[in-house]
């Protein structure tokens, strides 16, 4: 399993006091039986006045690294994925 973000459970604190229950910590799902994929977080909340539930898929980056150009494309080529 790869390593936690430098600042994954600071994005964690900050959804739940923002009233996001996180549901999951990695989130996997398959897109097919050769495709996994694993985001950061999961997370719902409950919007009250409508009556609706809302859910969420974050994904954690901090671009600390020698190049953040560098980083940032790995990052972009993670997200179209």
């Amino acid at each position: 399993m790869s390593a936690k973000d430098i600042f994954h459970n600071t994005v964690k604190v900050a959804l739940e006091k923002d009233g996001w229950k996180i549901t999951h910590d990695p989130l996997f799902f398959k897109l097919s039986e050769q495709i996994r994929i694993k985001i950061d977080l999961g997370a719902q909340k409950l919007i009250s006045a409508e009556k609706d539930e809302q859910k969420i898929a974050v994904e954690v980056k901090s671009f600390i690294g020698v190049s953040a150009i560098s980083e940032f494309h790995t990052a972009i080529g993670q997200f179209l994925n």
